[in-house]
């Protein structure tokens, strides 16, 4: 019975970007839809990291960039108390 270590299974579901696999949907990524962006930040107004959204990089900086221009015009909280 010796042989190579068996590898530890992951128990995480990989996570997926809906924009990479729906280009459509990436399109919709602007600061006026304010229901696509609601989804990417907390009750608190801040903005939920890629790590648990499992945005890539790409769209995660859009999606940043898009928040950053709703709470600037107040379309988006900066903060909610």
């Amino acid at each position: 019975m010796e042989g190579k270590p068996q590898r530890k299974q992951n128990k995480y579901k990989k996570k997926v970007c809906r924009f990479t696999a729906d280009p459509e949907l990436a399109k919709q990524i602007n600061y006026k839809n304010i229901e696509l962006l609601e989804r990417f930040i907390t009750n608190r107004g801040k903005i939920i990291p890629r790590r648990i959204t499992g945005t890539s990089a790409r769209y995660q900086r859009v999606l940043a960039r898009e928040i950053r221009k709703a709470r600037s015009i107040g379309l988006l909280p900066y903060k909610v108390n």
